[in-house]
């Protein structure tokens, strides 16, 4: 029998260190698993850095890491009537580029060893079955093709972003998921007074010329901003709509201080385990909230729920455990991600539409519910007077008897 060079060993090896990979590993470490948590560290994902108060409390988020504290969103329609949406608390906004790594080093400091490195496969041992994975050790620049090192776990979770090589080797479907690709600037914040900026108001343009299909952002982070946008339409310039936001914001002469782009999912997975050793989490599993382009806080749930289904596998060695995963997530979050689904396919269509989508959000009743789903991430169940004039103020604009 073929023997594989084996140069260390785990319960539980987690590909990818962002906000998904690092919750997962912390959670594992946590309940008393050998874990590694293996990332590249040589990049930031684009995100405007939105994070909900449910987050920050349930995954105890210290203020430090809160870089702006937003009270009121701005949206934009084509026409550009502009409205102002009080948010009735505060959004924190974090930079990903110390965000991530604070969450890497909490997963550290639960017990999780990291490692540093650029995954490479996933395969098995065939002296006992058992997910091997190698990587090339080390700093982008210090990488070697011929140094290679093999980690042997029980468990993989796979959290290495939307193109997750993990996901296309174990998880069926996983090859279809469709993508937008996502691009921003950080950029210095303007000074204070600067028309058209304020460092506590978010602003979206649901604009064709800033997204076709998806929109633009304006989002402050204390002393930097991210200006950003999305599409999947091919040939879009998502620099030139960065440009123009930029332009409309007072940061055209704005230093910029770094640009990032990558794809994000379309659409979750229907199944994140391969039914023996390996779990998904966060873009891997397509957890990215359909029309807001929220994925922060779904990737954390997400790995505290693979964390979970991976730790009770290792304790019970059934399979079966890895699907409470998917299934809690699709329990708990399915009908809202059902919900802004259906807004995307119908509402980011048209300029026509976006202007109604915008008119829409003046409704005081709309912006009381949207912020509190938004915020504590439940449907509200508590006005059902409200729900039904959004009902059939909604009939109205979809119908074209509103203006």
């Amino acid at each position: 029998m073929t023997t594989m060079n084996i140069d260390a060993e785990y319960d539980a090896v987690v590909v990818g260190g962002g906000p998904a990979g690092a919750t997962a590993a912390q959670t594992l470490a946590e309940r008393g698993h050998k874990v590694m948590l293996l990332d590249r560290c040589d990049r930031i994902k684009p995100c405007g850095g939105a994070i909900p108060p449910r987050l920050i409390r349930d995954f105890a988020i210290p203020d430090e890491q809160i870089e702006a504290r937003v009270t009121q969103a701005r949206m934009i329609a084509p026409s550009n009537n502009a409205v102002d949406m009080e948010i009735g608390g505060f959004v924190g906004m974090v930079d990903r580029e110390f965000f991530d790594e604070w969450l890497r080093e909490r997963a550290r400091k639960a017990g999780a060893e990291r490692a540093l490195g650029r995954f490479q496969q996933l395969s098995h041992d065939p002296a006992d079955g058992k997910p091997v994975i190698s990587y090339q050790p080390g700093k982008a620049s210090e990488r070697s093709k011929d140094h290679v090192l093999n980690i042997k776990a029980k468990v993989v979770v796979g959290a290495d972003g939307a193109t997750s090589v993990i996901a296309k080797q174990c998880v069926p479907g996983a090859d279809k998921i469709p993508h937008v690709f996502a691009y921003h600037e950080i950029v210095k914040a303007p000074p204070a007074g600067t028309p058209g900026f304020e460092p506590h108001r978010c602003s979206v343009y649901y604009q064709g010329e800033m997204s076709p299909d998806f929109y633009g952002w304006v989002f402050p982070h204390g002393d930097k901003v991210s200006v950003g946008t999305g599409s999947a339409v091919k040939g879009f310039s998502l620099r030139q709509a960065c440009t123009r936001m930029r332009d409309l914001s007072g940061m055209d002469g704005c230093e910029t201080v770094r640009t990032e782009g990558a794809p994000l999912p379309l659409k979750p997975m229907k199944r994140w385990d391969n039914g023996k050793d390996v779990i998904l989490a966060g873009d891997a599993a397509g957890v990215v909230a359909p029309s807001s382009g929220e994925g922060i806080y779904y990737a954390m749930v997400s790995g505290q729920y693979s964390g979970e289904a991976a730790s009770e596998f290792l304790q019970t060695g059934k399979a079966s455990a890895l699907q409470r995963a998917h299934k809690r997530f699709r329990r708990e979050h399915g009908k809202v991600f059902f919900i802004l689904g259906i807004m995307q396919r119908f509402w980011y269509t048209s300029d026509k539409r976006r202007e109604r989508f915008v008119k829409i959000c003046e409704d005081k009743d709309v912006q009381h519910l949207t912020w509190e789903a938004y915020m504590n991430k439940k449907l509200v169940r508590a006005k059902p007077l409200a729900h039904m004039r959004i009902f059939f103020k909604d009939m109205a604009y979809l119908l074209g008897l509103a203006r």
